[in-house]
Order: structure tokens, then C-alpha cells, then sequence
């Protein structure tokens, strides 16, 4: 019999595995398809719907991206990866809503292609639209860039240090280190893009059109040459790593008596 512990941890690889497919086909349609790309979330989609068999792939991204967003909810709720509750250790964790509210929306956009529902709006820019509607809009907006911009350092320092590496099995592949390095650098160049469309939108009063989604922020590149390639590489990169991450990250209990969360110290 499976017990929860299990499940969960079954559940967190799938979100792996969901995420090493985002990325890969995010960064292989920079470098094809830049009509797609441009068409954010919905255009990666749209692309996997056409893969073989890519209506059930799509099904298991819904699930895997989900229970992915569940496994970061988990951090701020249950500080499953013993981050503290200092001011560092709650900026990390905070870090982790702000991923799982992000994947959560990238698997209702997932269920909207999968079940052919429309999708119901611009996406990012009438979200967007819907924040400046209210009062301090423009605030909450342009400070959600400057996160952003905090996490974009976060990732090149991850690129940089491989500290991402205490949270696998040392049995993982060799190349590991350097995949999830080259991954982060390029996760960090997007992080970049988006926070500053948010900047625009929110204190510059640039408009909801300027907010970008993960799709649009990687076509945003397009004009800048090897930066824009460099991107693409490694995000089809970061989706290998994620692949491995899939097999091997060391993922805690989410059940509070097991005790501090063990990782491996290098």
C-alpha cells in the first residue's frame, strides 16, 4: 500500500517531469517557431497538443504542473526545505508561493488547450489590466518586478554557485552540475525581461500590454542575436536538468514529524 509520503513524492517527480517538457519545447520553438513563441503560454501549448499523442501529454502537464505548484506551496506552509523563518528564509519561501501561483496558471492554461475551451482573455496583459483597475494597482504591479528582479539574481546565483546541487542525489548524471547552471544563467536573462515589463506596466504607467508571460519574454530576445540564442540553448538545457531533477532531487517529507529535511552537504 502507497502511503501519502509516497504519493506526494510521486507526484513532485511528475511535476519535475511536466516542467523538464515545459522548458524544452519553450526553448526549442524560440529557435523554430518564433510565431508560436510569441503567442506566450497558449503558443507552448499549442505546440505540445500537436506532438504524438499530445493531447494525453498535455493531461499529464496539467496534473504534473499542479501537483509541481502544490510541492512549492508546500515551502511557505510547511518550510519542507528547512529555509527558516528568519527574513532570508521567508523571502525563499514567499519565492516558493510566488513559483507554485505562477505554475498553477501555467496548468489552467494547459486545461484550457487540452479541453479546446477558449482562453477567455489576453492572458498576462488583462490580468495585468485587472491589477491597474484598482487602487495602488500600478504599485503592486511594478513592486512584483522588482521581485522579479530579486529572483532573476537569485537564479544567475544558483548558476554561478551550483548550490542547487545540496538538493540531489550525488548518483545523479555528471553533466548535472553544469545543465542546471547553464538552466538558471538563462532562467535569469527571462526573469529579467518580465520583471522589467512589470516595472513599465506598474510605475512607468507603460500600459497591461507591456506585461510579458514566459513565452513573450523569450520572444522579446528575438532581436538581440547570440543573447537570444544563448537564452533558447539553455532553456532547452534547463528542461534536461529538470529531466534529472525528475530522477533524482531529494525531496522531503511533507509530513512535519519526520523531522528536519536531510540534504546532501556537496
Amino acid at each position: 500500500m502507497v502511503d501519502k509520503s509516497e504519493k506526494f513524492n510521486w507526484l513532485v517527480r511528475v511535476g519535475y517531469f511536466s516542467r523538464a517538457v515545459l522548458y524544452f519545447v519553450l526553448g526549442l520553438l524560440a529557435l523554430t517557431s518564433a510565431g508560436a513563441i510569441s503567442q506566450g503560454s497558449d503558443g507552448i501549448f499549442k505546440a505540445v497538443e500537436e506532438f504524438p499523442a499530445g493531447t494525453a501529454l498535455l493531461w499529464v502537464l496539467v496534473v504534473g504542473l499542479t501537483a509541481y505548484a502544490m510541492f512549492r506551496f508546500a515551502s511557505p506552509l510547511f518550510d519542507i526545505e528547512n529555509n527558516g523563518s528568519d527574513k532570508k528564509g521567508w523571502g525563499k519561501r514567499l519565492g516558493h508561493a510566488g513559483s507554485g501561483i505562477a505554475h498553477l496558471a501555467l496548468a489552467w492554461t494547459a486545461y484550457k488547450v487540452a479541453t479546446g475551451s477558449p482562453s477567455g482573455g489576453s492572458g498576462a496583459s488583462g490580468a495585468a489590466a485587472g491589477v491597474l483597475s484598482v487602487e495602488f494597482g500600478g504599485v503592486v504591479l511594478g513592486l512584483l518586478g522588482v521581485a522579479f528582479f530579486l529572483a532573476a539574481v537569485n537564479q544567475a546565483d544558483k548558476a554561478i554557485s551550483g548550490k542547487f546541487m545540496h538538493r540531489i542525489s550525488a548518483r545523479a548524471p555528471d553533466p548535472t552540475r553544469w545543465l542546471g547552471g547553464a538552466g538558471f544563467a538563462a532562467r535569469s536573462v527571462v526573469y529579467v525581461v518580465i520583471g522589467w515589463s512589470l516595472v513599465q506596466a506598474g510605475f512607468l504607467s507603460s500600459g497591461p500590454s507591456q506585461v510579458k508571460t514566459l513565452g513573450e519574454a523569450v520572444a522579446a530576445l528575438a532581436g538581440t542575436g547570440w543573447l537570444f540564442t544563448l537564452t533558447a540553448a539553455g532553456l532547452i538545457l534547463f528542461g534536461l536538468f529538470s529531466l534529472i531533477l525528475a530522477r533524482y532531487r531529494i525531496i522531503p517529507e511533507i509530513d512535519s514529524d519526520q523531522g528536519v529535511p536531510k540534504f546532501r552537504a556537496a
